[in-house]
């Protein structure tokens, strides 16, 4: 009786040893940044953990990733104003929103504050809608439209 199981056991244990693994392999990692704030004085320090590097994508078999930085790309709609749109588009961000007289579009980094300038981004007309591309996002950045 225990030379059957084990023999059991040592067929189950030669089986295991020709199973073998798919062959995926992280090459290099990096953690960059740190979670939460730090500030001291004038500065102030903002980060989260994991924030992947900037670059090419990194690819292998049927899979690619691309590190960059979050952002956000978000829009503050006022009252009275027409509708802003945000919208992907490849590698790029499209705000958009109805033609409209005597709207002018607003961005600002941080919404914190109230630090609102008129938005850097080319205006493009395409019938009744303009927009503004933005490529390729980086950072936080939020739109408004108001009436000067």
């Amino acid at each position: 009786m225990k030379t059957r199981y084990l023999i059991f056991f040592l067929l189950i244990f030669d089986f295991c040893l020709r199973v073998s693994a798919q062959q995926y392999s992280v090459d290099w990692y990096k953690i960059a940044a740190g979670g939460g704030a730090s500030t001291n004085g004038q500065y102030s320090l903002s980060g989260t953990i994991g924030q992947p590097d900037a670059g090419g994508a990194m690819t292998g078999g049927n899979y690619s990733l691309t590190g960059g930085f979050w952002s956000l790309i978000a829009v503050v709609q006022m009252p009275g104003a027409p509708t802003l749109t945000v919208a992907h588009a490849g590698n790029s961000v499209i705000v958009s929103w109805p033609l409209a007289a005597g709207f002018a579009l607003e961005q600002n980094s941080d919404l914190s504050t109230t630090n609102w300038t008129a938005s850097s981004y080319a205006v493009s007309t395409n019938g009744s809608v303009e927009s503004v591309t933005v490529a390729p996002p980086v950072g936080n950045l939020f739109f408004r439209l108001v009436h000067p």
